[in-house]
């Protein structure tokens, strides 16, 4: 038992410091899930939307912590309880998710390991169950170190992990998952390979037969027997079709004409995006300007793309404004604003605003 502890132990800390590593890299891309949570349509929690960065930060230094003072053997009773609080939350989260179909990626791993809503809801269910043995056999768990070097390892990781978020959040991920990152050609991220999955579905169609309400599938064409009524219609999703890394990128301009084809087969071009434009900061709009002014001066070619373009926005700046959907965006480039370079749609740079 004691050996089955220690290896139970290693896993749950692991996966605990892993997952919050990949979201620590990228807190903003927490902050989005937990807007989504926080929606009218999912918990309606909007009351909370406003602090969702602050919380996510909170959730994510929880995470890896926690995870790393259980490799450790730091404060193990406390670490062990905290934990089971925390991954009933996330046990919640994921079953509301999956049950309802409401976040249809809750993010757990970040943009580093994608699992379904379901896959990601069994994964807490044996989480919960591994730390539940934990805490029946803590008296199991020893320290790797000393006291004195214990806690000095535990505070100064704990530390590390907000500062690293604090980083982040001023500027990029260091390390990004995502279709957009540098090396990353759009193009090629938005084609489909040959043979690919297509998606499969089944319709069950419901018809009132004789005063009764029955289920038939599309063979047995109910819409022919005389005398049934149509009552509801579901579409069962039989298998997914393959989805592209990248599937909602497009560029249009104020007439709704579509130049994305235009913009990818240039030789270089820098996009200044916004996914929010009304969170600009004066500073961030003042140093954008700046930095395009001087680009255009020596001949490179600007354009912004930005979630909604009116003539008030327009006027702030000294380049072309686009409109791109929000979402995308948001995947693009964390930071609001962002620059990215693009050489014949390949991403060979991105910056902050902060950076330029």
């Amino acid at each position: 038992m004691k050996i089955l502890t220690q290896i139970i132990r290693f896993i749950v800390a692991v996966t605990f410091i892993f997952s919050g590593f990949v979201k620590m890299i990228d807190p903003v891309g927490t902050k989005i899930k937990m807007l989504e949570y926080f929606s009218e349509d999912v918990l309606n929690l909007t009351f909370f939307s406003p602090y969702a960065l602050e919380i996510s930060i909170l959730l994510i230094w929880l995470e890896f912590v926690l995870g790393v003072w259980l490799l450790l053997g730091y404060k193990i009773r406390f670490t062990l309880r905290a934990l089971l609080v925390l991954v009933s939350v996330f046990l919640f989260l994921t079953w509301y998710s999956a049950y309802y179909n409401k976040v249809t990626d809750c993010g757990c791993f970040g943009d580093a390991v994608k699992l379904s809503n379901w896959e990601t809801f069994y994964k807490n269910v044996i989480l919960i169950v591994f730390i539940w043995f934990l805490n029946r056999r803590w008296r199991d768990i020893r320290p790797l170190f000393s006291r004195r070097k214990l806690t000095a390892l535990s505070h100064t990781f704990a530390l590390l992990a907000l500062l690293l978020m604090i980083y982040t959040v001023r500027h990029l991920p260091l390390i990004d998952f995502r279709p957009y990152a540098v090396g990353k050609n759009i193009e090629e991220g938005m084609k489909i390979p040959p043979g690919a999955p297509k998606g499969k579905f089944k319709d069950i169609w419901y018809y009132r037969v004789n005063g009764e309400v029955k289920e038939f599938t599309n063979e047995d064409e109910p819409w022919n027997i005389k005398g049934a009524e149509f009552v509801d219609r579901k579409t069962i999703v039989l298998q997914e079709a393959y989805t592209p890394p990248i599937h909602d990128f497009s560029i249009e301009n104020e007439t709704g004409e579509d130049i994305t084809e235009q913009v990818l087969k240039m030789p270089e071009v820098y996009l200044v995006i916004s996914y929010d434009p009304a969170g600009m900061s004066e500073e961030a709009v003042k140093k954008v300007n700046e930095y395009t002014g001087k680009l255009q001066k020596e001949g490179h070619k600007v354009i912004g793309m930005f979630a909604l373009v009116d003539e008030n926005l327009t006027q702030k700046f000294n380049f072309p404004l686009y409109m791109t959907d929000a979402t995308t965006l948001k995947t693009m480039i964390r930071s609001n604003p962002g620059v990215i370079k693009l050489e014949y749609g390949t991403v060979v740079e991105k910056k902050a605003w902060r950076d330029l």
